[in-house]
C-alpha cells in the first residue's frame, strides 16, 4: 500500500512538473521565434532609424520606410491617458468594496466587476464605436476616432485588474492597523488615506503596472475606435495607431522586409512587457523583504 502510494505521488509530481515545463518551454519558443524572425531587419535598417523615424512606408519599392516612432508615441499616449482615467476610478471602487460595501450589494458589485473582465474586446470596440466615438465627436469635434476614444475604452477594460488586485491588497492589511488608527482618534477616511493605502501601496502599484501591460497589449478594441492612422498624434482628438494595431493591420498583406519589420515591432512590445514584469517583481520583492 505504501509503495503504491509513493508511485502515485511520483506520477502526480511528474505530471505537475511536466505542465510547468510546458509553460516555460512555450515562453522560450515564442521568444526565440520572435527574435529569429525580427532581428534580421537590423541588417538593412539601423535600430535607431527603426525606433526614432516616423516614416512608415514599407510598401514603397524605391525607398521603403520602417520607422515606428509614431506608433510608440501613440501607444504611450493612449496608455497614459487610459491610466489617468482608469486608475482613480478603479482605486476608488477598490476602496469602496474593501471598506464600505457590505452584504449582498458588495457581492453584486464584485460580480459586475468580474463580468466586466470577461467581456470580449470586440464587444468593447462595438460599444466604443457607437457610444464613445459619438460622445467624443460631439464634445471635442473631429471624427471621434481618436486617442481619447481609445483611452476611454482601455480605461474601462483595465478597471477589473486594478479593482480586484487593489481591493485584495487593501483587505490584506492587518486589522491591527485599523484598530490602532481608530484608537489614536483618526476618522475612517483618515485611516484609509494615512494607514491603509500606504500599507498596501505595493499591491496597488502592481495592479497599476498589470493594468498598463493590459493596455499596451490590447489591440481589437483600440483598433476599432482610435482611427488607425500611421501618423504622429498631435492632440487627444487626433487619430492614432499603436504598436499592436500596426501589426494586426499590416500582417494580412505584408511580405519580405515588411513582414520582418512587424516581427521586429513585436520585439519592441516584448521588451516593454518584460520591463513591466521586472518592475512588478522588484516591487513585490521589496514588499516581501520589508514585511519579513
Amino acid at each position: 500500500m505504501k509503495k503504491s502510494r509513493i508511485i502515485v505521488e511520483s506520477i502526480i509530481k511528474g505530471f505537475f512538473l511536466g505542465c510547468a515545463l510546458v509553460a516555460v518551454l512555450s515562453v522560450v519558443l515564442i521568444t526565440l521565434f520572435i527574435f529569429i524572425k525580427g532581428v534580421p531587419l537590423f541588417v538593412e535598417v539601423s535600430p535607431l532609424k527603426f525606433l526614432f523615424s516616423t516614416r512608415w512606408e514599407p510598401t514603397n519599392e524605391e525607398s521603403p520606410g520602417f520607422g515606428i516612432f509614431s506608433f510608440i508615441i501613440g501607444s504611450f499616449y493612449v496608455t497614459f491617458l487610459a491610466l489617468l482615467i482608469g486608475v482613480p476610478i478603479g482605486l476608488a471602487c477598490a476602496i469602496f468594496l474593501a471598506e464600505f460595501a457590505k452584504g449582498k450589494f458588495a457581492v453584486m458589485l464584485r460580480r459586475v466587476v468580474e463580468l466586466l473582465a470577461g467581456i470580449p474586446s470586440v464587444v468593447y470596440g462595438l460599444f466604443g464605436v457607437i457610444v464613445i466615438c459619438s460622445l467624443v465627436r460631439e464634445t471635442f469635434g473631429g471624427t471621434g476616432f481618436s486617442v481619447l476614444s481609445g483611452a476611454i475604452i482601455l480605461a474601462i477594460m483595465i478597471l477589473p485588474t486594478i479593482i480586484n488586485i487593489s481591493e485584495i491588497s487593501i483587505r490584506s492589511v492587518p486589522e491591527e492597523y485599523r484598530e490602532g488608527s481608530f484608537a489614536m482618534g483618526a476618522t475612517h477616511w483618515q485611516t484609509i488615506t494615512k494607514v491603509l493605502l500606504p500599507a498596501s501601496k505595493s499591491g496597488i502599484l502592481a495592479a497599476i503596472i498589470l493594468g498598463t501591460g493590459r493596455a499596451i497589449g490590447e489591440t481589437m478594441a483600440v483598433l476599432m475606435v482610435a482611427g488607425n492612422a500611421p501618423i504622429m498624434p498631435g492632440w487627444i482628438t487626433s487619430k492614432v495607431r499603436t504598436l499592436t494595431m500596426n501589426i494586426v493591420t499590416d500582417m494580412s498583406y505584408a511580405s519580405g522586409n515588411h513582414m520582418v519589420a512587424l516581427f521586429t515591432t513585436g520585439i519592441i512590445l516584448f521588451f516593454f512587457i518584460m520591463l513591466l514584469n521586472i518592475t512588478i517583481y522588484i516591487i513585490t520583492r521589496k514588499s516581501r523583504i520589508r514585511n519579513a
